[in-house]
């Protein structure tokens, strides 16, 4: 997948817009990156260990690092820097992020969690 043409981050540090060639720009919201981060800390290394992260309403990207032609890092402000956000990942979030979102918010409500702080 070619790599973003750009990557912005809002001034308050809570939207990401992903552009790629010849596509319509995306925004994800840094709370979605957090919750849905790439990283083995959330994933797990199998289905059944995968965290659903909560209390994450109010956290903002902090930086982004790129890592190689395929991904970048992104740094969050509560700590949270090792998911590697590939490009073809950052895609996904940006397409099904409205299913990926109603997802985490029926999880949280079955777990009694919130995303409040």
């Amino acid at each position: 997948m070619k790599p973003p043409s750009e990557l912005r981050v809002s001034k308050d540090r809570k939207l990401l817009t992903v552009s790629f060639p010849d596509e319509e720009p995306m925004q994800i919201s840094a709370e979605m990156l957090r919750v849905l981060s790439p990283s083995a800390e959330v994933q797990g290394h199998s289905p059944e260990q995968r965290v659903t992260v909560a209390g994450k309403r109010n956290v903002a990207i902090s930086e982004i690092e790129p890592v190689g032609n395929y991904a970048v890092r992104i740094v969050f402000d509560d700590g949270h820097a090792t998911g590697l956000y590939s490009w073809s990942y950052l895609a996904r979030l940006g397409l099904e992020g409205e299913k990926l979102w109603q997802d985490y918010l029926r999880e949280l409500d079955e777990k009694g969690l919130s995303r409040g702080a």
